[in-house]
């Protein structure tokens, strides 16, 4: 490399403008099953080092796989979501190659006939003018593979220590197409897919705890050009954050690679957190390096079509279809969909809320604005959200009707809710009071009472000072102990002034 050639940090957007980035991703996802792929030990993060381990995890010698079961119905159920086709009679293979945490040397997985293909998922993406703009990605395959163990440091420099718990975990590995474009598009397929294996309930998604992980593949060529460049692979990228600033940084490492005229080489790299920039780990092995071949200890997996249909039958909603039932049978925008479905979860609950109440945009606001600071501050669960959808609704119709107003609704009686659940929301505004005074003749009274005592800000008002309104109407609800319509208190001071 020549003193003036061109360094990653020396790349402008117009240099990067010059290249399409293409971008495929290999998404690794534990399964939450109770035992591993093929073995009857415990699949339960977070336990001693090898303490979930057994003769099979351990690789002693005359132990056989057997198949769970379970996380074959897991897997069809995702590919199921994605679109993709089910294989009727799949059957695994052992890749060969050197891992130091897979005790028999082997990984069991998938090479000739994957347990799902094709299939895809839609994400949506802000394009160049800030609009919100929708994009398929398509899968390779979903295939069924079982983990490795951990390998620990553990600050050394010298040792190596080695836990099995993880190894024989149930994975599936989904395979995109080089359909990516961009970091943000990778952010927003891999929070899609989080998002997705949450609703199925086959995977927790943590990607702090390694259930969910990726390979990102990454490639450079010029624009208008048809020919995929040479990838470069960044292993086990465990937040979204992170991979993005991965893929950013790998843009302006290749393209200065390219404008320096050096050719770029097919490697396996690492990200380094602290620097922001990857490095080199290995050169990429060519798929004869894993010498695949069926394993001979385990039968082919045959879906029958009854048991496809029964693992159709249990489905739940999925995002995308609780978006559009949220914008078109409740009405509210598309935003606020988006939002309510960012969880299985949150979106039950406001579809039990929406089943007792017709104010549907209003349940829409509560939930994304009181419930929502409550949860933030409360570690997030919908499930130990002490009001009920029904306690919710009620005191959403008492606003609605204006028996109650909007402050008192959310400022007063929410926070009372949430202390005593089981008290009934209109108890609890009339037992303090807080019943809104719709009495037209009390509330003419005290609104000529302001008026009298304010004779100079009626004047200016009166002169064009149309601001002056709403300190009237806060004067009014002083005096009603904030008990009055603001509604009817601005319609009659309207009239007077």
């Amino acid at each position: 490399m020549t003193q003036n050639a061109l360094q990653p940090a020396d790349i402008t957007d117009e240099l990067l403008a010059r290249y399409e980035t293409v971008i495929g991703l290999e998404v690794h996802c534990q399964l939450l099953t109770e035992s591993k792929l093929f073995a009857q030990d415990r699949n339960l993060f977070g336990a001693d080092p090898n303490t979930n381990i057994g003769p099979l995890t351990i690789a002693l010698p005359g132990t056989l796989p057997k198949i769970n079961k379970k996380a074959v119905e897991y897997a069809v159920r995702l590919g199921l979501a994605c679109g993709c086709s089910i294989s009727k009679r799949t059957i695994f293979d052992r890749k060969n190659y050197f891992y130091p945490d897979l005790p028999k040397g082997y990984q069991i997985s998938q090479d000739k006939k994957p347990i799902c293909e094709n299939g895809g998922v839609t994400i949506s993406t802000k394009n160049a003018e800030g609009k919100m703009t929708e994009k398929v990605i398509r899968f390779h395959h979903i295939h069924l593979e079982e983990d490795a163990g951990k390998s620990v440091h553990d600050g050394s420099v010298t040792e190596t220590l080695l836990d099995y718990n993880r190894a024989g975990t149930p994975l599936v590995e989904m395979v995109s197409e080089p359909d990516l474009r961009s970091a943000e598009e990778t952010g927003a397929f891999v929070t899609e897919i989080r998002r997705l294996v949450r609703y199925l309930h086959i995977s927790d998604g943590n990607m702090e705890e390694g259930s969910l992980r990726c390979d990102v593949n990454v490639s450079l060529r010029k624009k208008g050009a048809e020919k995929l460049g040479t990838k470069v692979e960044i292993k086990n990228m465990n937040s979204i954050r992170n991979m993005m600033r991965a893929i950013s940084f790998e843009e302006k490492r290749q393209v200065a690679m390219l404008e320096n005229e050096q050719a770029i080489q097919q490697e396996t790299r690492m990200f380094d957190v602290e620097s922001g920039q990857t490095y080199g780990m290995r050169v990429k092995e060519t798929m004869n390096d894993y010498r695949y071949f069926p394993d001979p200890d385990l039968s082919p997996v045959v879906v029958s079509d009854e048991w496809l249909e029964s693992i159709k039958a249990d489905m739940p909603a999925l995002p995308h279809e609780l978006r559009e039932k949220f914008t078109h049978q409740y009405g509210i925008p598309a935003y606020d969909a988006a939002v309510l479905t960012d969880t299985r979860e949150i979106a039950a609950y406001f579809v039990a809320v929406c089943a007792k109440t017709n104010a549907y945009k209003a349940a829409s606001n509560w939930l994304m604005g009181p419930v929502k600071s409550y949860l933030n501050d409360h570690e997030g669960n919908i499930d130990r959200f002490p009001i009920s959808p029904e306690s919710l609704a009620a005191l959403i119709d008492l606003s609605e009707a204006d028996v109650v107003s909007n402050s008192v609704a959310t400022q007063k009686i929410f926070p009372v809710l949430l202390a005593e659940p089981q008290r009934d929301p209109k108890e609890i505004a009339s037992s303090n009071n807080w019943i809104q005074n719709s009495n037209t003749n009390e509330l003419e009274t005290l609104v000529n009472e302001v008026i009298d005592a304010m004779p100079d800000k009626v004047a200016a008002y009166r002169k064009g000072k149309k601001g002056l309104l709403g300190l009237f109407v806060g004067e009014v609800m002083k005096k009603s102990n904030n008990t009055a319509d603001p509604k009817l208190v601005s319609q009659l001071l309207n009239a007077k002034l």
